[in-house]
């Protein structure tokens, strides 16, 4: 591999920060939370990814697939007309390389690849095509994932400082479960750290995510202490963190370890993501989880600031 891979670089974008602004999504990270929303973000290596909805059948895939990881099968699907027989490839993913050789040959665009390589003046030059709209709206660009600060840390270093030196302003959205050094590397380039908290507990934390937090909140002690703007986003999850306990404890833990932060966002938990567990073949963790209501946002917005945590906002 020649660098970290990009899965979508997505413009005109409102969230991540102010302004309009062009996130980048990069593909790899540490962590493999259950409610993760966008899986194909969460491996490091490119990977393909299959739209069972638009194949055709006409089974170019397997013929032409160089390590044979394709095999055509034969299903009963039920439609609007009852049951149906299809004819559908498998993929073997055990084989697969991602190579890219169905996604080309194939005439149903239902294969795709994920993970694409950018050389950083390429890429540069990209994210500056919407410089005008950065300068007009007070935007820039998100570096997402993912996780960007598990990437290779002289090229995330050396984006945020090609663009800082023309002007853009630069966020992190992080999960902050890396090295503390990858961070102070970046520092002087980056405007925003956009810094998750999912749950205070260190065994939930490790059952709900893969990890421990206890390198997290290391590094968030860290970056306030070096007087980094950092904006608090926790994603409320129904059924994981939606209790005034959970939001208490991280009340408690801000205001306790005196971290400097600008704001608190919280990120109301989706399930949108859950199809696209199925075009990687894989299944979604996170069927058990809810979605909370406006007025339970509302809710716990009103509870933190009422345990002087603030401002505190709903989205972002």
């Amino acid at each position: 591999m020649r660098g970290p891979l990009i899965t979508k670089i997505q413009k005109y974008s409102i969230h991540d920060g102010t302004g309009i602004r062009t996130t980048v999504f990069f593909k790899g990270c540490p962590l493999s939370c259950r409610w993760c929303h966008n899986p194909e973000t969460q491996r490091f290596e490119a990977e393909l990814l299959f739209y069972r909805e638009r194949c055709i059948g006409c089974g170019s895939c397997e013929v032409i697939c160089p390590r044979g990881a394709v095999s055509m099968e034969d299903i009963m699907e039920e439609t609007g007309k009852g049951a149906e027989e299809k004819r559908i490839p498998g993929t073997d993913r055990g084989r697969c390389t991602a190579c890219g050789a169905c996604v080309q040959e194939c005439p149903g665009d239902a294969r795709e690849l994920c993970g694409t390589f950018w050389d950083l003046p390429r890429l540069v030059e990209e994210l500056l095509k919407d410089l005008p709209f950065y300068e007009t709206s007070g935007g820039g660009v998100t570096l997402s994932g993912g996780e960007v600060m598990a990437q290779d840390p002289d090229y995330v270093a050396g984006l945020a400082r090609m663009l800082s030196q023309r002007g853009v302003s630069v966020n992190l959205d992080t999960c902050g479960a890396v090295k503390p050094e990858r961070f102070l590397s970046v520092l002087p380039y980056v405007d925003t750290i956009l810094f998750d908290l999912k749950v205070m507990d260190e065994e939930a934390h490790r059952r709900l995510t893969g990890q421990g937090n206890g390198q997290i909140l290391d590094n968030l002690r860290m970056l306030s202490k070096q007087e980094a703007r950092i904006w608090i986003r926790i994603p409320v999850i129904g059924g994981v963190n939606d209790r005034e306990e959970e939001m208490e404890k991280m009340a408690r833990f801000l205001t306790g370890e005196h971290i400097r932060y600008e704001q608190v966002n919280l990120l109301p938990y989706h399930d949108t993501g859950r199809g696209k567990y199925g075009h990687l073949d894989r299944t979604y963790g996170g069927g058990a989880f809810g979605t909370p209501s406006g007025e339970r946002m509302e809710e716990l917005r009103q509870y933190l600031e009422s345990l002087g945590i603030g401002p505190v906002r709903i989205g972002g």
